[in-house]
């Protein structure tokens, strides 16, 4: 080591230089516990550059200047390797995935906790029906191509609305700024960063920049891949896509925006900042070419989740998803523009676009099935007792949710409802008055539309009734339970508007009114004096055989009015009473007025109580047993008038 002092500085390079041939492994990792060793070798390959260069300037012929030239070449290979290997050990040291639950949300979102109830069952209160009106198979996917996908599998319930959540634990997020959304942290400390950036500046001045980006891309990979692995992204396949149910695929959407969230807006835009520390002005694009080399591949994995998603088959249950995921990239969309906003990184900008573009008119094609759906749903068995049929509480809790998702899908519809013509001989459509609804949106005409062909459909299933009288109650119950739920939901009645609301209530009240006259017109015409009084007669004026078979009439019409309907159900206890009143209100005073004036000429008679069985009491108390569903004992309900 005495004679270095009389060596040139480009000998004393040299000799640097191969006393760290990464060849050696006692000297492997000689840099990363001396930091002043690294600037020394740094400055010997500066050194041996520059001679590097004059060489090649200088252009002079001549043994020597050969072997100059073949020692230099020699030392700046050597140099190159022990580089390369540096570069990469730093790197390694290094690939910790991030903490994933300091920028996930813990929170739910309020509308995607309908989603798989939507999806399989319709429920009110302690009911509970499965329902089934989409009308398409299992998920397709109609690429052919095998292109790898990617859903988040693991963590808590999806998140469709939420933005990301600001984490509690600060010293992880001391380091990171925020641009829009996006959140920047430090993936490597930036002394590591100083030392990685001066060793690529050193292999891309002596050429080795594609040998740089490789080890660089490869080992950020793996530190994606660990962070992928983390928040739960995994590989699926089209095919893999194609053969999840729904009900799996259903859950996969909302974990899959809470991973992309996460991707897009720190992982993402963190390793572009790390490209740039490290590459930015070393070589034209270089920042780009190694973020790309970094990221393409999880990228791709993470987007075609969403693609297989937009151009899978449709059917109405998947609607809400679709439009979950429709708002998490149309959210992203601006952070996805910034992140990839390069030319080589285009294909992404493009892809996330057309993603949106494909959601929105998928969005737009389930909503047209569902409403052909509800128009054609073709179950004719009556329901028992004419209460709330499945399907009504299936389209009513579905546009509920339509009305909740009102600002997305008010964006996309933009058209009316394709209805049926009243000049049209086309029986199995309703017709639509738009001049009825000026001023409303195209989403609200959809709803009323869809309100519409409910009706329609229902009207249909009435006609399945033998008992007209109940197929009255039946199309009372549906529309009041139309009704109510346009009134508890004030996003869904702002939207319906009151003025059609109203005619929905004049319609539930209407087929009430029906039910009463289909039922208790021929009851109380037992109650009339017509055909009881005897023409030309000098005694009471009153037919007893005609009077004891008008109370046989009432008693055998009443008892059998009486068994059957209480066997019905109208599930909505104010109606119902409601209804038990008006009954009450129309037969209590005529009979009471009857009995009042012929009861004498029954009771000075033999055997009065085969013809008077009901008391007033009776009847009042008989009433009250209508439409609950229940079998009743007509003997425990009545007594002998004394």
């Amino acid at each position: 080591m005495a004679d270095d002092h009389h060596l040139t500085p480009l000998e004393q390079a040299h000799q640097i230089i191969r006393r760290y041939d990464s060849s050696s492994s006692e000297t492997r990792n000689t840099f990363q516990s001396n930091r002043h060793e690294l600037d020394t070798y740094l400055q010997a390959v500066d050194e041996i550059q520059r001679n590097m260069d004059s060489i090649t300037v200088s252009g002079n012929d001549g043994e020597q200047t050969e072997q100059q030239s073949t020692k230099v070449n020699s030392s700046i290979q050597i140099a190159m390797a022990r580089l390369e290997d540096e570069f990469r050990n730093i790197l390694l040291s290094h690939v910790s995935p991030i903490e994933t639950d300091d920028y996930v949300s813990r929170s739910t979102s309020s509308l995607s906790e309908f989603h798989d109830y939507v999806s399989r069952t319709v429920t009110d209160d302690d009911d509970s029906v499965s329902v089934s009106v989409h009308t398409t198979g299992d998920d397709d996917v109609s690429r052919t191509d095998d292109n790898s996908v990617s859903v988040h599998t693991t963590g808590d319930d999806d998140v469709s609305r939420t933005d990301l959540g600001e984490s509690s634990t600060t010293t992880r997020l001391s380091n990171y700024r925020s641009m829009s959304s996006i959140r920047e942290i430090d993936l490597i400390p930036s002394d590591s960063i100083h030392d990685l950036r001066s060793i690529a500046e050193r292999m891309i001045a002596a050429g080795y920049f594609r040998e740089c980006v490789q080890v660089y891309g490869a080992v950020r990979k793996s530190a994606v891949d660990a962070s992928f692995k983390k928040l739960g992204v995994e590989k699926f396949s089209i095919g893999d896509i194609q053969r999840l149910e729904w009900e799996a695929l259903n859950a996969k959407i909302g974990k899959w925006i809470r991973a992309a969230r996460v991707c897009v807006r720190v992982l993402f835009a963190s390793e572009k900042r790390l490209c740039q520390l490290i590459f930015e002005h070393l070589e034209p694009e270089a920042d780009d070419n190694c973020f790309m080399e970094t990221v393409k591949a999880p990228a791709i994995q993470l987007f075609n989740f969403a693609e297989a998603i937009s151009i899978s088959r449709r059917s109405p249950e998947k609607l809400f998803k679709i439009l979950d995921l429709h708002d998490a990239v149309l959210d992203l969309l601006p952070d996805i523009e910034s992140v990839f906003d390069s030319k080589s990184s285009e294909s992404f900008r493009v892809q996330a676009s057309e993603i949106l573009s494909r959601l929105a008119e998928a969005a737009r094609g389930m909503l047209s099935e569902f409403e052909n759906a509800v128009l054609r749903e073709p179950s004719k068995v009556p329901v028992p007792g004419g209460t709330i049929h499945p399907l009504t509480r299936y389209v009513m809790n579905y546009i509920s949710l339509i009305s909740d998702y009102k600002h997305t899908l008010g964006e996309l519809i933009v058209s009316k409802p394709a209805t049926g013509s009243r000049y049209s001989d086309d029986l199995t459509t309703p017709d639509m008055d738009f001049t009825d609804h000026e001023g409303q949106s195209a989403l609200a005409l959809h709803l009323i539309w869809i309100i519409v062909i409910l009706q329609f459909n229902l009207e249909g299933k009435s006609k399945h009734y033998k008992d007209n009288s109940l197929a009255h109650v039946f199309i009372m119950n549906n529309i009041h339970y139309i009704v109510q739920k346009v009134k508890g939901s004030p996003e869904l009645r702002e939207m319906i508007g009151d003025n059609y609301l109203k005619k929905l209530t004049g319609k539930y009240r209407q087929a009430a009114t029906r039910y009463q006259r289909a039922t208790w017109v021929g009851v109380l015409y037992c109650l009339r004096d017509e055909g009881l009084h005897m023409t030309g007669s000098f005694s009471s004026g009153v037919s007893k055989s005609a009077l004891r078979e008008r109370f046989k009439s009432f008693n055998a019409m009443f008892e059998e009015v009486h068994r059957m309907q209480a066997l019905w159900l109208i599930p909505d206890t104010q109606l119902r009473e409601e209804l038990q009143i008006s009954i009450s209100e129309k037969l209590i005073p005529a009979y009471r007025s009857f009995l009042g004036r012929f009861r004498t000429h029954i009771e000075h008679g033999r055997h009065p109580e085969n013809y008077i069985k009901y008391s007033v009491e009776d009847l009042e108390t008989a009433v009250l047993d209508f439409f609950e569903g229940n079998a009743v004992n007509q003997h425990s309900r009545r007594r002998s008038s004394s």
